[in-house]
């Protein structure tokens, strides 16, 4: 409750997370949703014991994640994306029985268990290959084997599907989703800046920025929080800047953009449909050319710019 992490240089101060706040239920898989350098990572490296809260006091699975981090520690495990942990000269095999000694396994289970998570994720006929030979996808699946191997009561999942190809993120969630059932008690806390991947996995979701908690909710009511609200998407041929003007547009609640094949596509959140005669006026005025204009059900995408003011992508880059 209250955590809290500040980062002190010669130079600045800079919180990572301020005052946050979270109760998650067991059995729930939770998202922490939130783009680059909002605090996501910071809060996981807390709950996992790997970074020490400057304030506040947080619980994971019952236990102190300061005072009685030993107790707590074999009952977790995390999966981070893009990680790189072990020896490229070992075989998966081999690397995956070296981290079950390290968490203290029986030899034996140990091998079987790895066998077993191995074929679940269409890792058996790569389980002799060095790991330097294995694609991104196939070593993000052989650390998610490492991260269920010792059946932990609670799993982070930290941007687990970044920098993957769709068929391995597809493969991924749908690992987990499966280890989540075989024990409704299991509760697993992803955190990613995956719009879509948030809105399809997870029972509840927290949109953090800035370190701090902007709201928390299903996904459905988070969507809920734009509903009485036109959605419009309004693609422009290129030319001169316009988000800007567009935002100052009487009735315009919030918009974002993004450039796709050549085209602006902007997401507009209007109070209603007579908005969007004054959002063309001021197109046209611009010289801007409409390749295309559509209304469609809101997102958490849109439920993101509405409540942050600006879209994900803008965030990162600011």
């Amino acid at each position: 409750m209250g955590l809290g992490r500040v980062y002190k240089t010669r130079s600045e101060t800079v919180t990572a997370l301020d005052s946050v706040d979270l109760k998650i239920r067991e059995g729930e898989l939770f998202g922490v949703l939130g783009p680059n350098g909002a605090g996501k990572t910071t809060l996981i490296k807390i709950l996992v014991t790997l970074l020490l809260p400057t304030s506040g006091t947080a619980r994971v699975d019952g236990f102190d994640v300061v005072t009685e981090y030993r107790r707590l520690r074999p009952r977790i495990s995390i999966v981070s994306g893009g990680e790189n942990a072990g020896y490229g000269i070992l075989k998966v095999r081999e690397q995956l029985w070296m981290f079950s000694q390290f968490y203290g396994m029986p030899s034996g289970p140990a091998r079987a268990r790895i066998d077993e998570l191995l074929e679940r994720l269409g890792l058996a006929d790569v389980a002799n290959r060095q790991i330097s030979g294995l694609s991104s996808g196939m070593r993000q699946k052989m650390n998610l084997v490492r991260g269920l191997m010792t059946d932990p009561r609670v799993l982070f999942l930290d941007e687990p599907t970044v920098a993957l190809d769709v068929g391995a993120a597809r493969d991924l969630r749908q690992e987990v989703g499966r280890w989540m059932e075989e024990d409704p008690t299991r509760t697993v806390i992803l955190t990613t800046h995956y719009m879509q991947e948030a809105d399809d996995l997870c029972d509840r979701i927290a949109i953090v920025n800035k370190g701090r908690i902007v709201i928390e909710g299903t996904p459905h009511s988070l969507k809920a929080e734009v509903q009485r609200d036109v959605v419009v998407d309004l693609q422009l041929e290129p030319g001169t800047p316009l988000l800007d003007r567009l935002r100052e547009v009487e009735g315009v609640g919030a918009a974002s953009v993004r450039e796709e094949d050549g085209i602006d596509r902007f997401s507009l959140l209007l109070v209603d449909d007579g908005v969007l005669t004054n959002v063309i006026s001021t197109v046209e005025r611009s010289g801007r050319r409409v390749a295309g204009l559509a209304k469609r059900q809101p997102t958490l995408e849109d439920a993101f710019v509405k409540l942050v003011g600006r879209s994900m992508s803008e965030e990162e880059a600011n």
